[in-house]
């Protein structure tokens, strides 16, 4: 034990080393499995845990390891947590385990992708190692290899949006680095305006429409980002040509931040406008016939001219 205990702390010291020294290689996005866990990850991880993020993502090409370890946190607070169904037993849904896997599906996806030697034997949704490796395989199968649809397989393994939000939003949470190129962590207006917009995931997009709360049964785009800054004490003006004349601006070339707003179409013609949440995604009203979704908020053809930063 003393010899993983002095392993456990090496790696430590090296993380911390490199989120200072290296901080300027980090990625901006969930695009590289080069990025480096920043201040909040090595205050907020444990030790043993982080090793296991990182190990089991590599395992997956594509899969970023902040993403694994946000569903970890988001699930039991990396194994901390003391609700039933963590430790021993299952919860209300069946879940067990600190990755909360169905039992089932635990045992389909290590018999399809055994975890490597380390865990329990036979492998356990209870032992961190095998259920974080067995987390890493079924992301894996469910569309992250290579980068392929990481919201489609983090909705997989809970189909809800709001889920797919709230991990993507923690996932940047431990990666992110201020002045470094990289995106920052939400504060708190930008944090509160993400947390409304992911409550109106699903509604229908209805032109004109201020959401359920205006007595409209949903939004149109920048009905949804202007409710949502009203959420957080900010006010915006209604349609998205003016929200983005009103500024502030992020200069060309500088990372977005979750809360951010995205614009497309001409700077004098806006046509759309969305809430960035980090990850290169975005919550926003699409059009007539599509609900309120999160998608990417770059795409070929998009015609993005820019960003503000209400927050």
């Amino acid at each position: 034990m003393g010899k993983i205990a002095a392993a456990v702390a090496g790696l430590v010291a090296l993380l911390v080393l490199l989120a200072a020294a290296g901080a300027g290689s980090l990625l901006s996005g969930f695009g590289g499995g080069t990025q480096q866990p920043n201040s909040s990850a090595l205050s907020d991880i444990p030790p043993d845990y982080l090793i296991l993020y990182r190990e089991a993502a590599a395992t997956c090409p594509g899969l970023p390891w902040s993403v694994l370890a946000a569903i970890g946190k988001v699930e039991t607070d990396h194994g901390r947590s003391t609700l039933p169904g963590v430790h021993s037993g299952t919860n209300s849904a069946g879940a067990a385990g600190p990755m909360q896997f169905l039992l089932p599906t635990f045992n389909a996806v290590v018999h399809r992708t055994p975890p490597p030697p380390g865990g329990a034997n036979p492998p356990s949704p209870y032992n961190p190692h095998d259920a974080i490796y067995a987390a890493a395989a079924y992301l894996c199968e469910s569309g992250a290899r290579n980068g392929k649809d990481i919201p489609g397989a983090i909705k997989t393994y809970n189909h809800a949006d709001w889920y797919v939000a709230e991990v993507l939003t923690q996932a940047q949470a431990y990666v992110s680095a201020a002045g470094l190129g990289a995106e920052t962590a939400p504060g708190p207006a930008a944090l509160e305006a993400i947390n409304y917009a992911e409550g109106q995931l699903g509604l229908p997009y209805e032109w004109g429409g201020d959401g359920p709360a205006a007595g409209d049964a949903g939004f149109d785009c920048s009905g949804l980002t202007k409710a949502a800054y009203a959420a957080a004490g900010i006010t915006l003006p209604r349609v998205a040509q003016d929200q983005y004349d009103a500024g502030p601006r992020v200069p060309v070339g500088q990372a977005l931040e979750p809360g951010d707003l995205v614009f497309y179409g001409t700077p004098k013609d806006i046509h759309h406008v969305g809430l960035y949440i980090g990850g290169g995604q975005m919550i926003d009203a699409p059009r007539p016939g599509k609900a309120v979704r999160i998608e990417p908020h770059r795409y070929a053809g998009d015609g993005y001219v820019g960003a503000t930063r209400p927050a």
